[in-house]
């Protein structure tokens, strides 16, 4: 899932339990069991088959439920589904769904799930993460426009008994049905409002813990506010949420100080500063930046000297030590180090290619005039796309001064809000852009499938033939030849970096002020990143 690509916010495939429990001055809001929560872009949409990015999707996971939920040490507990049970040869899951209820009244059932991802797949809503679903009985058909949508792989077995049929046995398929877009949808909501569905925060109908209140779909702020009709409202301590988009990391910390935020991120300067501060935690993380190429638009980009040039002028440990500063590591390649294992060993290890990550100036410049004089050029002119948070225009501003030192290279920086970020990149409305991404599920292919020649999430358009036959193959390899799928991946990700498809930049971590007063957030490193639903303030 895209998330605001330098901003610092990321995650990794494997789930772990962290408490949010930081130290500091109580907050004003204690005894109202409200907290106030900071984030570093707004919201883009609330309508799950339509939303790409980390910051929605964890308001979506607030106010919605699928039919697991993600939890502590690595589970996905029951959520709308109270238990679920497993063909033996691992095609068929069955989902024994809860007597749970939207907020409007309506029963949650079989039907609505149904409804959602067939909506997903479907090709007139322009998913982008349709091809998430592609490993489900004939969605890939659906999704090209080559079979009706009601053949999607999914029925509904009475109103409680949902049946998901796959093309082949996903281990991971439980976490993949914990994210947003595997939610259900009230189709009775969906077509009252048609276009303007899920546009606001009235405009839709919520399963989950809590309601979404105040959000106008332009608008900064935001709440979070019980819903009495939860199927376990009971459990649910927190009374209210209140959300703040904070593009200043300083104007965060000024908040957090003055009492008036119980979570903000820090990072540079400010996240070196605080080290010392109890209220200081990192939160380890395996998401990847990266920059991309838009070799559809410019085809100079399409030089493989020109690019491995670029990637070798960029010193990726001074990025980590000097600019970010807020727990982040350098990188090993696209898809994160201790992200996945197979017989004991890290997939990153095993894919790393030096020349992918490395910085090495002076075979910059050679291979840059070698690309150059290839494609009869004396210079380039290229503009660096990224969003207008102060982390994101910092670090667009020292990848323009490390670019620069290749002579004939100009680099303009234009920094503009995450959500018109998110549009010009699925646009190609850039020449270079930096992306990040936090898994979905705990598997390598959740990276790897971006890079495929067709993917929504390829925005540079990076194509290589072998490397989408090697995805292909390691997608129909039999689920119990898990070596030869690994192999496969293995060497695809050589490809995406021998190539210079893209260039990993950092692997995220995120430094954070959190209020002690703060208990029960269930912090993972996988989308959605936090679980407020057992939150309380003490």
């Amino acid at each position: 899932m895209k998330i605001n690509s330098l901003a610092k916010l990321g995650g990794v495939v494997l789930v772990t339990g962290l408490i949010l429990a930081g130290c500091g001055s109580k907050s004003s809001q204690s005894k109202k069991q409200e907290i106030n929560w900071s984030t570093p872009a707004a919201i883009s949409t609330m309508d799950t088959s339509k939303m790409i990015d980390l910051y929605s999707a964890q308001v979506a996971n607030g106010t919605n439920e699928g039919l697991l939920r993600m939890a502590k040490n690595n589970k996905a507990n029951p959520g709308v589904a109270k238990s679920y049970s497993v063909s033996k040869d691992g095609l068929t899951w069955t989902f024994n769904l809860r007597h749970s209820k939207w907020n409007n009244g309506d029963p949650v059932t079989a039907k609505d799930f149904v409804f959602s991802w067939q909506r997903t797949v479907k090709p007139k809503t322009a998913s982008q993460y349709a091809y998430i679903f592609a490993n489900i009985k004939n969605a890939a058909k659906i999704n090209a426009g080559k079979m009706s949508p009601s053949k999607l792989g999914v029925k509904a077995e009475g109103n409680y008994k949902f049946v998901v049929t796959l093309n082949k046995a996903q281990s991971y398929f439980k976490y993949m049905v914990t994210q947003p877009e595997f939610f259900p949808q009230n189709s009775k909501t969906v077509s009252k409002y048609g276009n303007d569905y899920a546009t606001n925060s009235t405009k839709n109908s919520y399963n989950g813990p809590f309601i979404l209140k105040g959000w106008n779909g332009t608008n900064d702020t935001w709440k979070l506010v019980k819903n009495t009709k939860y199927w376990n409202a009971k459990d649910v301590k927190v009374k209210t949420i209140n959300f703040q988009a904070v593009k200043t990391p300083s104007t965060g910390l000024n908040s957090f100080n003055s009492n008036k935020l119980d979570y903000t991120t820090l990072s540079g300067t400010l996240a070196a500063n605080n080290k010392k501060n109890k209220a200081y935690t990192v939160f380890p993380q395996a998401s990847t930046s990266y920059l991309e190429f838009n070799q559809k638009k410019i085809k100079a980009l399409r030089n493989v000297n020109i690019r491995k040039a670029m990637a070798l002028a960029i010193d990726k440990k001074q990025m980590v030590n000097k600019v970010m500063q807020g727990g982040d590591i350098t990188p090993k390649g696209f898809v994160p180090a201790s992200m996945a294992k197979h017989n004991g060993k890290d997939f990153a290890s095993q894919a790393y290619v030096k020349a992918g990550t490395d910085y090495d100036l002076k075979e910059a410049k050679a291979l840059f005039a070698k690309g150059l004089k290839q494609e009869g050029k004396k210079s380039l002119s290229l503009s660096l796309l990224g969003s207008d948070d102060d982390d994101s225009k910092r670090s667009s501003e020292f990848i323009q001064s490390q670019l620069e030192k290749l002579p004939g290279l100009k680099i303009t920086v234009q920094s503009i809000p995450f959500k018109s970020k998110l549009s010009r990149s699925e646009s190609q409305q850039f020449d270079l852009v930096t992306s990040a991404w936090i898994a979905d599920y705990p598997d390598p292919s959740n990276f790897l499938d971006l890079m495929t020649s067709n993917n929504s999430y390829n925005d540079g358009k990076w194509s290589n033939k072998q490397y989408d036959a090697l995805i292909k193959k390691s997608e129909s390899t039999d689920a119990n030849n898990e070596t030869a799928r690994w192999n496969d991946m293995v060497a695809a990700e050589k490809i995406l970096m021998q190539d210079q498809g893209i260039v990993p930049l950092y692997q995220q971590g995120q430094a954070a002020l959190v209020r002690s007063s703060v208990k029960g957030v269930q912090a993972f490193t996988t989308s959605p990143q936090y679980d407020f639903s057992k939150a309380y303030v003490k």
